[in-house]
């Protein structure tokens, strides 16, 4: 009985000293970050290298989930407003059938910008290494971030410390089902990556640097063309 009183004891103390933990490093980054974070409406004044806009899911008929439209709509609205020559779309291309930046871009292109204007990121298999390639991949120093407010507390802490200078502006243009899970997730996640921007993980891939003040079209994996016409 006793081994099993100590065991719960030990058990509680972990519990408690992790949730410590977890609270101090959300509060921190929150914080830290807080003034970065502007409404749409209050952004005309940031600039940058480009606006990136972060994936966040597919509709099962291949088209952006209504957040990653509402992400779109308000990098588009940005760009054309001039606080950025180019758009870079991170996502998830890691499989045949799974296409987040090729979605995003054919949003932004329907939207009137430019192809050449958007990069396209296939490897941004997470915010962290969305972030890590912007830097060494794109060769970013100054980012406008697009994304959910919940979000971009952890987007503009990671982007910081790689280096870059980061602002963010928030998408929130309406409610999200879900949004409570959203927020759990998102407060591991924020541990989880305050880890691995202090020991600098490797991302699952990189590869030869393409400078986003090039053309856009160097990041296309399908033939231009098929890209109007679908």
């Amino acid at each position: 009985m006793k081994h099993i009183i100590r065991f719960l004891k030990w058990v509680l103390i972990s519990a408690f000293i992790i949730a410590c933990f977890t609270i101090a490093i959300n509060t921190w980054m929150i914080l830290s970050t807080k003034g970065a974070i502007y409404a749409p409406d209050d952004a005309d004044s940031l600039s940058g290298d480009c606006i990136l806009v972060l994936g966040c899911g597919l509709r099962s008929d291949g088209k952006p989930s209504q957040m990653l439209q509402d992400r779109l709509d308000v990098a588009i609205d940005a760009y054309q407003k001039g606080l950025a020559p180019k758009l870079l779309m991170s996502g998830d291309h890691g499989r045949k059938h799974y296409d987040e930046v090729n979605a995003m871009k054919d949003y932004a292109i329907s939207k009137g910008v430019p192809s050449q204007d958007i990069f396209m990121d296939h490897a941004g298999f997470s915010t962290y290494e969305s972030m890590y390639r912007a830097r060494d991949i794109f060769q970013c120093e100054r980012i406008i971030i697009v994304t959910q407010n919940y979000h971009l507390y952890r987007a503009i802490h990671n982007a910081r410390s790689f280096g870059m200078e980061a602002a963010g502006i928030s998408s929130d243009l309406r409610s999200y089902a879900r949004q409570t899970h959203f927020d759990i997730r998102e407060a591991v996640a924020r541990v989880k990556d305050w880890a691995w921007c202090i020991m600098k993980v490797p991302p699952t891939y990189l590869g030869e640097a393409i400078p986003i003040f090039g053309n856009g079209d160097a990041t296309n994996d399908r033939n231009s063309d098929a890209r109007i016409t679908e």
